[in-house]
């Protein structure tokens, strides 16, 4: 196994017609309850915006997961999470929010960051899980 083999790097960006306000509530929407799959099935997430939130998914009947918790919160402009996320394996990630003024409205950058055994599977398709997180932010903002 290689270094790269167990890490992970994305990032990514969306430009958004909305202020930075606008899109961040957008952005805590859907990390939480409207966080769907690209296939529009929920993910069942919930998210407490707050230090030390919880971001899980709960599938009911006290069937729970943890995905992370809230690591940095700076309303309209950083959000940080860090945990295994939906990785249930030996595996830690930190994904970071940050919204920027750009002309017309804002800039959404995400850049989310693993370290462990990563499922190959996985591996392919964390970055069209994260357009279709921000592309839906940016319907709902616009």
């Amino acid at each position: 196994m290689t270094l790269e083999d167990l890490t992970l790097d994305i990032q990514q960006h969306i430009d958004i017609k909305a202020t930075p306000e606008k899109a961040f509530t957008a952005v805590l929407n859907h990390l939480g309850k409207a966080n769907t799959r690209p296939d529009g099935q929920s993910l069942e997430l919930l998210l407490e915006p707050k230090a030390g939130g919880r971001w899980y998914r709960d599938r009911g009947n006290g069937v729970e997961h943890l995905w992370g918790f809230v690591q940095v919160i700076k309303p309209s402009e950083l959000l940080e999470l860090s945990g295994p996320m939906f990785m249930s394996y030996p595996a830690i990630n930190h994904v970071e929010f940050k919204i920027e003024p750009a002309s017309g409205g804002c800039r959404v950058s995400l850049r989310h960051r693993a370290l462990g055994m990563i499922d190959p599977d996985h591996r392919k398709n964390i970055g069209s899980g994260w357009t279709h997180m921000l592309t839906e932010t940016k319907k709902e903002c616009e």
